[in-house]
């Protein structure tokens, strides 16, 4: 059990700005054991960001709370996700070799394809979830199921995409390398937990677009760089997220 807290707690120190114990680490070990709580860290961060929309909506406009949530998401993740989709952004938009795409993903510098990228994202995401305040409960929910789903997603690249290592490795960021089935497992099982809180179970109907989302990206990660990255994932989880959203707002009109 310690061993597992200690698992769980890397993910939270990895993956957000929580204050943790001085004794949780970077540790490769560590990380890579961790993985199987990433779904569990997209519902704390969920909530977070929720608790913001829950308490804001009654101060200000529906706008405007949802636009706050999402400031608190990026907030409380360091934007560790956004930065990722960022790089992902220029890194296949200017290169066009992999050790060029791996050379401009690791540039801290951020290019247009990176600006553009996220510009568009975090508008679809604002106007998604705008469409989407039918009740504030019900936006509670799907914004701590984006959260958890998309993360699990990202958790699917993991599995069963190699890490390609850059060509100079002390350059890389820290990152899990490594899932196995176990932990897949476990991860998914957090990932879908939230949405066992809907009224209508056609909410699950949302899993099948995101998933889709998975295989083709997968498929073109592998195809220009043969396999996946840090970067890989957290554009999977930012663009999963939004399918997620999109979906919803499909479900929602129909069913």
């Amino acid at each position: 059990m310690k061993g597992q807290i200690r698992y769980f707690l890397t993910a939270i120190f990895f993956f957000t700005r929580i204050p943790c114990p001085k004794w949780i680490d970077h540790s490769s070990e560590a990380l890579n054991k961790s993985n199987r709580y990433f779904s569990l860290v997209g519902i704390v961060v969920g909530s977070f960001s929720a608790l913001v929309y829950y308490f804001t909506s009654f101060l200000f406009s529906s706008e405007i709370a949802i636009l706050l949530s999402m400031v608190s998401s990026v907030w409380i993740t360091g934007a560790f996700h956004e930065d990722g989709f960022a790089d992902v952004c220029d890194g296949f938009g200017g290169g066009w070799t992999k050790e060029k795409i791996l050379t401009i993903m690791k540039d801290s510098t951020l290019g247009t394809f990176g600006v553009t990228g996220l510009v568009f994202i975090f508008l679809i995401k604002f106007l998604l979830l705008n469409e989407l305040n039918y009740s504030i409960y019900t936006i509670i929910f799907i914004i701590i199921s984006g959260h958890s789903l998309s993360r699990f997603i990202a958790t699917i690249l993991l599995y069963t995409h190699p890490y390609v290592r850059d060509i100079d490795s002390s350059k890389i960021k820290p990152t899990s390398t490594q899932m196995s089935t176990k932990a897949l497992i476990i991860s998914g099982f957090f990932g879908i937990l939230p949405l066992l809180f809907f009224e209508s179970y056609w909410i699950f109907l949302a899993v099948i677009p995101m998933f889709l989302s998975y295989i083709y990206m997968g498929h073109f990660f592998k195809k220009w760089i043969g396999g996946q990255t840090g970067d890989c994932a957290g554009a999977l989880q930012q663009v999963s997220e939004i399918v997620f959203y999109l979906s919803a707002v499909v479900i929602w009109k129909f069913f």
